[in-house]
This record gives structure tokens, C-alpha cells and sequence, in this order.
């Protein structure tokens, strides 16, 4: 039997159920894309690519064939889209399977792992003290909002703050550099070279571009 675990830092979570694609379709978790998932699972190749849908988050779905796995599955995210490895040799029928299942469990972790505007207001302030600490400008208000166009917006007039709350549960060095963002939009309104020259400090901002940019591009797939 193989094993399952499912990353950032992986957990177990036991051995194959017997929980198939026909089973999550039922539930109507790949139903948009079922075509999709059975042509692509029927492949060897060694990557497989299924476009987002509402279900996975908006994510793309990569199922990556590895040599160097023998018996073990992970899943995990990188750049936005949910990866999942598997052993090479790993029949297709059991690739079918897992796509959902770890999907799920990805999902799931993440769910657990958001926080509320009570603490995403604290978060700001920390990192205000921490990378900025000579603005003499504070949030009044810093929150999760319904926002599918951009990742975060800022009000200069009222100092509040508003994150995608599509992100509620991405990576913290990802919500910390959008935090940071507006929050030197509360002193600096452009873009400019004053602007980029603050957000510079943020030492992960290539990290959490690049991973922005797998969302923006797996939701768009």
C-alpha cells in the first residue's frame, strides 16, 4: 500500500481508502472538469496539469511522477497551484484516486489554518514596528474582504486596509508581504522608487510574488 502525507510539513493521513474520482464526483467536486481529470490521469507522462475550477480553489492541480518516490504521496503548495507527487510506477487507477483526495486534504489544512481580522490587525502592526519602523501612520482598521480583481487595497483618508480574503490561509510570508504593501500605501501612494525601496526590506518579496503570480495563473488556467 502506499502512503499518504500531505505538506507544507507533511502528516500522515493513512493508507488508500479506496475514495475515488467517481466518489468525489458525486459530491460534485471535479464535476466541471471530469472530462479533464480522467484524460489527463489516463497519461504516463510524467506531469499532469488540470486547470483550476471553483472546487480546488481556483488552483491549478499538478500531479508530478517521481523517481525517487517509492511508496509515498505529498501534496503541497508552490506558487498557488496544489502539487502532487507520486511515486513513478504508481498506476493510473491510483492516480485518479488521489487527485481529489489530496486536493481535499490540501484544502481542508488550509481552512484550519486561517485567521481572523483580529488577528491579520495584530500581524499589521508587527510588521509596521518590524520593516517600517519610522512611519508615524497606523491602520485604523485591517481586514478580509471579498476581492477577486486585487490582493489587497488601501484608504489613505481613513487609514484602513483591506486583504483578499482568497488568501485567508496562503502562506504567512505571503499575506505579510501584501500587509506590508498597503501599509507603505499609507504614507506613499505610487509605486515609485520609494515605494519599491521599503518594500525591499520584506526579504521573501520574490518568494511571495512568484507564488502570487502561480495563483493569479492557475486561477486564469
Amino acid at each position: 500500500m502506499y502512503s499518504y502525507r500531505v505538506s507544507t510539513d507533511s502528516f500522515s493521513i493513512g493508507e488508500t481508502r479506496g475514495c475515488g474520482v467517481e466518489n468525489f464526483i458525486q459530491e460534485e467536486f471535479f464535476d466541471a472538469n471530469l472530462r479533464d481529470v480522467r484524460a489527463q490521469a489516463s497519461k504516463s507522462t510524467s506531469e499532469i496539469r488540470i486547470p483550476g475550477t471553483e472546487i480546488s480553489g481556483g488552483a491549478e492541480i499538478r500531479v508530478v511522477r517521481s523517481s525517487r518516490r517509492k511508496r509515498s504521496i505529498s501534496a503541497y503548495r508552490e506558487q498557488g497551484a496544489i502539487v502532487i507527487q507520486v511515486p513513478a510506477r504508481l498506476p493510473n487507477s491510483k492516480v485518479s484516486e488521489v487527485i481529489p483526495e489530496m486536493v481535499e486534504k490540501i484544502l481542508s489544512r488550509e481552512a484550519r489554518e486561517k485567521i481572523s481580522d483580529e488577528e491579520l490587525f495584530h500581524r499589521a502592526h508587527e510588521l509596521l514596528a518590524q520593516y517600517l519602523p519610522e512611519f508615524n501612520l497606523t491602520p485604523v482598521s485591517v481586514n478580509w474582504r471579498p476581492m477577486n480583481e486585487r490582493w489587497g487595497s488601501c484608504t489613505t483618508i481613513d487609514r484602513t486596509i483591506r486583504i483578499s480574503d482568497r488568501l485567508n490561509g496562503a502562506p504567512s510570508y505571503v499575506v505579510d508581504y501584501l500587509l506590508i504593501h498597503e501599509l507603505i500605501h499609507l504614507m506613499i501612494a505610487d509605486h515609485g522608487p520609494q515605494f519599491e525601496a521599503f518594500l525591499a526590506r520584506f526579504e521573501l518579496g520574490d518568494k511571495a510574488s512568484a507564488y502570487l503570480e502561480g495563483y493569479e495563473a492557475g486561477a486564469r488556467g
